[in-house]
């Protein structure tokens, strides 16, 4: 009897606990919708990083659509229809502060000390505003350095402007720079130590001081040298290897340069110029990629977790991998492929030379240009103090 009545009590229980298993609601699965914008050339590698970090995050119902938006036109394509926009997208660093100031971006708030800690500060730095971080670092390439040919110049002479200059004329040859481009002719004030600062939404330079006004002295003395040629890209890559010994260009150049060059093939930081007669290491500006949030996105965690998550330091590597694009992660910008890499080699010694574009605003890039087209087509019917007055009030607006 007591064996029946304890097997009844079990059954009982048993019964008991899958009702309340059965009661119990299924987990509710979350759906979340993002889009994702990356250029042209990245919608390969983008996909794969996609599908990782869906199987990496299972929990949630993913649909994530890709899209093709470059970082040079993101910017532009935000304004156009913010609500239509990514909710998450690449860009370049100097957009930073148009995006912020046009309530484009959400604020990096989950993880935040972990990706700080995780890049190199300067790119951090392109991504702050405000003591504010406002994208992810995605790479670190989109800066400039020094291309050479092997068999013209020395490691030694590479180091002094005035030595290539030298050098390259006695073998009757060229060295190139875009000097009517404001971002190659910023290195000389850059260098010099001159700032530029926003003041009031405005554009504030001190390249009319008597120290830019040395810096102008030099640029002319450059431009002016039977050395010397300028030109884009193209002129730069149909030159090397035959009339041009050496030019000043990034990495995404470094493919084409590489194949041209062949064993004769260089790369090095910018060189050393004479600034009122003494040597002067030459300036840049920093390139950073980064990846941002649309602050009107439907899922700000998700949408952080995914961009978070394409910017990592395995997919910063893979970046490398797949376009040769340098990273911004620490872990990852010592891979030994990088390492081993002659132009982001070149970029990285170029580094601590280099600043980010923060503090620039659009106003400055015309009147640059125009500055240092004059010099390039020996127009001196103003002087070199006068010329930079007239940069300086432009670039502000005046």
């Amino acid at each position: 009897m007591k064996k029946l009545l304890l097997s009844m009590l079990m059954i009982l229980m048993t019964l008991s606990l899958v009702a309340c298993t059965a009661e119990e609601p299924a987990p509710e699965v979350k759906d979340v919708t993002l889009k994702v914008w990356g250029s042209q050339e990245d919608q390969e590698m983008l996909t794969g990083m996609i599908e990782e970090f869906k199987a990496a995050n299972p929990g949630t119902n993913w649909t994530i659509e890709l899209g093709v938006v470059g970082e040079p036109d993101a910017r532009t394509k935000y304004l156009e229809d913010p609500e239509a926009a990514a909710d998450v997208f690449a860009f370049p660093n100097d957009q930073v502060m148009d995006l912020v100031n046009a309530g484009a971006l959400y604020e990096v708030t989950i993880n935040k000390d972990a990706i700080v800690a995780a890049n190199i500060q300067s790119a951090v730095d392109s991504a702050t505003v405000d003591g504010k971080l406002y994208g992810y670092p995605m790479t670190a390439d989109n800066g400039y350095f020094m291309y050479y040919d092997k068999s013209v110049f020395t490691e030694e002479d590479v180091k002094s402007l005035d030595k290539m200059l030298e050098v390259a004329n006695a073998a009757g040859k060229k060295v190139f720079m875009d000097v009517s481009n404001g971002w190659y002719i910023a290195s000389f004030f850059i260098g010099a130590g001159n700032k530029f600062e926003m003041v009031d939404g405005k554009q504030v330079l001190d390249f009319n001081n008597e120290t830019g006004v040395k810096v102008g002295e030099a640029i002319k003395a450059f431009t002016a040298h039977p050395a010397f040629l300028t030109g884009d890209d193209n002129v730069l890559k149909a030159g090397l290897g035959s009339t041009i010994a050496a030019g000043v260009s990034g990495t995404w150049n470094a493919g084409d340069i590489s194949t041209i060059l062949g064993a004769n093939y260089g790369a090095t930081k910018l060189p050393e110029f004479t600034l009122g007669g003494v040597a002067t290491q030459m300036g840049s500006f920093a390139g950073f990629k980064l990846m941002g949030v649309n602050s009107l996105t439907e899922f700000p965690e998700e949408a952080m977790a995914l961009a978070e998550f394409l910017t990592n330091e395995a997919n910063q590597v893979k970046r490398f991998e797949t376009r040769k694009l340098g990273p911004a992660n620490k872990n990852a910008a010592q891979n030994e492929a990088v390492l081993a890499d002659v132009a982001l080699s070149a970029l990285a010694q170029q580094a601590p030379y280099a600043m980010s574009q923060n503090n620039v605003a659009g106003t400055y890039w015309g009147p640059a240009e125009a500055f240092g087209l004059a010099l390039e087509n020996k127009d001196y019917t103003m002087s070199i103090q006068e010329m930079l007055d007239a940069l300086v009030a432009q670039a502000a607006g005046n």
